[in-house]
């Protein structure tokens, strides 16, 4: 039906260079680096490189643990009450968490529980003690609370609405109370779905790099990724970093891959139908604990969020508008986040262009290699986090010239190249819908390439397409993890910026920036959802 020289194939392929390119570039610098300076990286396996490992570990184990066992209840008492007023806000707000960026959170908190926040009398009163803070582990574990707790909510409630309709309808037949409900049927629902959930929360929590920069509490508290940025942007000790980096991809490769094996969702989207159910009515005394779970978790998850308003509304804005670094920033972060998103885009339909090309011209058999490798190219970025990728090239670019110049191009590649298991997601579908009505039409009329997408397959790919972008375009605005590294007086973006008062203890700068900031992401990423819903619908 295709032709062998079809040219979204052609396009599949440069996508794929580009993301090999990049990822291979890093490993380049890593082992360039690393064979310059064998004795070096190897002396770098210390006690200390030991002890950042196990508090990497320790860390996502305790933030896996205390958001997924709240999560398992939350969702359950969800589940248990599918209609009262504001529910659908609740699961709204809880979707809200992964468009924050995470030097936005990391604020909001500071702002609630810092030594200086709204909570620091009442928790010093309780204590008997002037509060301290929350830097260091406790900080780290309630940020990660405060991002996986909802995340791991929706995951299992959309476990639970899997559940057929026939089994609560015997259920309630029987008159099954709401303890054996719970262990015939909604336990073994949530058992199953529990190693992936856990495993994905358990992979960010390791893969966390703002969080723990901006609340870490020094040597004491310092992650594998934090550790790399520190080692280049400090102590400049490219044999410690080599090493941190080498064990951090080792780490990823192994939670990625029993993540694989476990069937997870890696990008935390879940959207599955709905089949009509009865449900078990629930009595006084459960439907009271289930609105106290409910309410505790919502004020958790909105605490953060309103302290960023009330301290960023609090903060003088006008002054703030008015800083050419501020306008400098923020015309620096619209214009790469622009590009990274465009870039991600392009990069993403062209791999979905030629996975179903390739699908088509195979019919029946097994995939070949190009077509596995456009199929799952994107999901090689879950192994090789962003500050990883950034590192490696730092560690190349440094023999070639000036490293903090070359800033841009980093920024936007890195985080176009990030972007992109979420932006598949949001084209394959359409475009393999719109391929199922026109490809034999196009094949019999000889459209192809260019005419192809304006003509035929546009109408049906503009809303998620805008979907796409604007979900990039918002990851994008707020990554720290590469500008973190590259950045510089003369290159800063938001975060940047951002962290850089945060830094020098001007907190009512950063609340101000923080409110923008945030503002920006919510509305990109509410209109990427809008988007979403009108193509769904």
């Amino acid at each position: 039906m295709q032709r062998a020289s079809d040219p979204r194939i052609s396009a599949g392929i440069l996508a794929l260079a580009a993301i090999g390119l990049l990822i291979g570039g890093a490993f380049a610098g890593l082992l360039f680096e690393g064979a310059n300076d064998f004795s070096g990286a190897w002396a770098a396996f210390d006690p200390y490189l030991l002890r950042v490992v196990r508090f990497t570990l320790w860390q996502a184990a305790l933030s896996t643990l205390l958001s997924v066992a709240p999560a398992l209840f939350v969702a359950r008492a969800l589940s248990r009450h599918p209609r009262f007023p504001g529910r659908g806000f609740i699961l709204q707000l809880f979707a809200l968490p992964l468009a924050l960026p995470a030097i936005v959170a990391a604020l909001g908190i500071l702002a609630l529980y810092g030594r200086a926040g709204y909570f620091a009398g009442f928790l010093g009163a309780v204590g008997g003690y002037n509060w301290p803070g929350i830097y260091g582990l406790s900080g780290i574990l309630v940020a990660h609370v405060f991002f996986n707790l909802p995340l791991a909510t929706r995951l299992f409630l959309e476990a639970l609405q899997t559940i057929q309709a026939d089994q609560w309808r015997l259920a309630s037949q029987l008159g099954m109370g709401a303890a054996p409900a719970f262990r015939l049927i909604e336990w073994p629902t949530l058992r199953a779905a529990l190693p992936g959930v856990a495993g994905l929360v358990f992979m960010l929590c390791i893969t966390s790099f703002t969080i723990v920069l901006t609340l870490g509490g020094g040597p004491g508290a310092t992650t594998l990724e934090v550790g790399i940025y520190q080692a280049l942007r400090f102590d400049f000790d490219p044999a410690r970093a080599v090493a941190l980096t080498l064990l951090q991809i080792a780490l990823t490769f192994v939670v990625v891959l029993a993540l694989t094996r476990l069937g997870a969702n890696t990008t935390g989207d879940a959207n599955l139908p709905v089949a009509p159910r009865r449900y078990v009515s629930a009595g006084r005394t459960e439907t009271a604990l289930n609105a106290a779970l409910v309410v505790l978790a919502l004020l958790f998850v909105g605490g953060p969020m309103t302290a960023t308003l009330m301290s960023g509304l609090g903060a003088d804005l006008g002054r703030l508008a008015g800083e050419a670094a501020v306008r400098q920033a923020t015309l620096t972060s619209a214009v790469l986040a622009f590009l990274s998103a465009l870039l991600s885009v392009a990069l993403s339909l062209s791999l979905t262009m030629a996975r179903r090309v390739l699908a088509l011209k195979r019919r029946s058999g097994p995939r070949t290699v190009l077509e596995h490798a456009t199929d799952t190219g994107a999901g090689f970025v879950l192994v090789v986090p962003p500050i990883v990728i950034g590192a490696g090239w730092f560690l190349l670019l440094r023999h070639v010239g000036d490293v903090f110049a070359i800033a841009p191009v980093m920024v936007v590649t890195v985080n176009a190249v990030m972007a992109m298991p979420f932006a598949i997601r949001a084209i394959r579908p359409a475009y393999d819908a719109a391929s199922e009505r026109h490809e034999r039409l196009c094949a019999l009329l000889a459209i192809a390439g260019w005419a192809r997408l304006r003509l035929v397959d546009w109408p049906s790919l503009r809303r998620p397409l805008a979907t796409a972008f604007a979900f990039a375009m918002a990851l994008s605005l707020g990554d720290l993890g590469v500008i973190a590294l590259f950045g510089s007086d003369s290159v800063q973006t938001l975060p940047y910026l951002l962290l850089a008062r945060m830094g020098s203890y001007r907190t009512e700068d950063a609340a101000g920036l923080a409110l923008l900031l945030g503002l920006v992401c919510l509305a990109l990423v509410v209109a990427a959802s809008w988007l979403g819903r009108g193509e769904r619908d």
